[in-house]
């Protein structure tokens, strides 16, 4: 009896740990204030960098590094345009669009949250 509870118990702790591991796995790559963000935008057409920077309010550094880090994980693909000036064009990809449930769920989650807190502020009686 205690041999099975005890095997139980193992299979648990190691099922925990798995997803644990998956958990950290994609926070390592949707982590950060504007990856999220920016695989929103581009879930609506593909944006040239400019027009990214204006769109999201983010400066073209953080932007830049951002974007190459989406790439590198196969999120978003990058396109060099054959215009003058040469410009480039971002655009979400199949495997990057798989996370348009997780971001519908993070901003309903977080109207939520805001409405909950606007709400307990609106309830707080002022400071005498």
């Amino acid at each position: 009896m205690y041999t099975g509870y005890l095997l139980f118990t193992m299979k648990k702790i190691e099922e925990y740990k798995q997803s644990m591991m998956h958990l950290r796995d994609a926070m390592d790559v949707i982590n950060g204030k504007w990856k999220l963000i920016i695989l929103l935008v581009l879930q609506h057409r593909p944006f040239r960098f400019k027009e990214l920077v204006r769109e999201i309010e983010i400066s073209p550094r953080m932007l830049s590094k951002e974007l190459q880090n989406l790439e590198i994980n196969g999120l978003i693909t990058r396109s060099v345009l054959n215009s003058k000036p040469a410009s480039v064009e971002y655009a979400i990809t199949k495997h990057g669009k798989t996370l348009n449930t997780v971001t519908a769920a993070i901003k309903e989650w977080g109207r939520k949250h805001r409405s909950l807190i606007l709400s307990a502020a609106a309830e707080k009686p002022p400071d005498v």
